[in-house]
């Protein structure tokens, strides 16, 4: 039995509002059991000088927790005086998994940033600013195409991602704080909406796993990110 006492396949209760911040051109909060991560997407009309004359546009991700998010007080990073590994290492996947379902050469010579605020964190956070940092950058890019500013969809697909790991002993879907902190076995799934991959991460967290239990989470990961998806339509049309 999981703690939450869903079966193994069951996503936590899924939720995204649109149009949560006045000013961004893109924005949600989504909420996927007791995680709720604030998304926005801001239109830049350069690109960064790296693609200067390149005729392609660039999309980069900015994440950051709140200091209460968790359930002791963190430290805020800006007080650190820099941002902390982990931090990198989660908006550098962010950006790489939106960018994998976007045209950069439709989007033109623009940058799209998409920031992604934790504050209130129970597992999946990664997984949870993905797939709701998609829904700001599509709302940003029809600001883009109703103004007349680009004339075809740099949107390819859609982009979301899961949580899945082994927890005592069994394969389970969307994994909250009491089931990611004692899984043996942890992985990311980010896929597109057709169902191809763009990125896995998976480590053994004191057990190792076989090739039959991460094709078993792949499965699962597949009807998560359909239920996400499902979920990005619902809110984007």
């Amino acid at each position: 039995m999981r703690p939450s006492g869903r079966n193994l396949s069951d996503m936590r209760p899924i939720s995204i509002e649109t149009g949560v911040m006045r000013h961004a051109e893109g924005s949600c909060l989504i909420v996927c059991g007791d995680t709720r991560v604030l998304c926005s997407a801001t239109i830049e009309d350069k690109a960064p000088p790296f693609l200067k004359g390149s005729g392609q546009g660039w999309v980069t991700a900015e994440y950051g927790m709140l200091p209460r998010a968790t359930n002791t007080r963190n430290r805020r990073e800006a007080a650190a005086g820099k941002q902390s590994g982990r931090t990198q290492e989660i908006q550098r996947l962010i950006g790489r998994a939106l960018r994998a379902g976007v045209d950069r050469r439709a989007l033109g010579e623009r940058q799209i940033v998409v920031d992604c605020d934790v504050i209130q964190a129970d597992g999946g956070t990664r997984c949870a600013s993905i797939t709701g940092g998609w829904v700001a950058l599509r709302l940003a890019v029809n600001k883009l195409l109703k103004a007349g500013i680009i004339s075809t969809d740099p949107i390819m697909d859609h982009v979301a991602a899961v949580s899945c790991g082994i927890y005592a002993g069994q394969p389970v879907l969307d994994l909250d704080y009491a089931e990611d902190s004692e899984a043996g076995t942890d992985g990311n799934f980010i896929m597109t909406g057709a169902g191809r991959l763009i990125e896995v991460q998976m480590s053994a967290e004191g057990a190792t796993f076989s090739r039959a239990e991460m094709n078993q989470l792949l499965d699962l990961a597949e009807g998560g990110i359909a239920e996400l998806v499902r979920a990005q339509k619902a809110a984007t049309t």
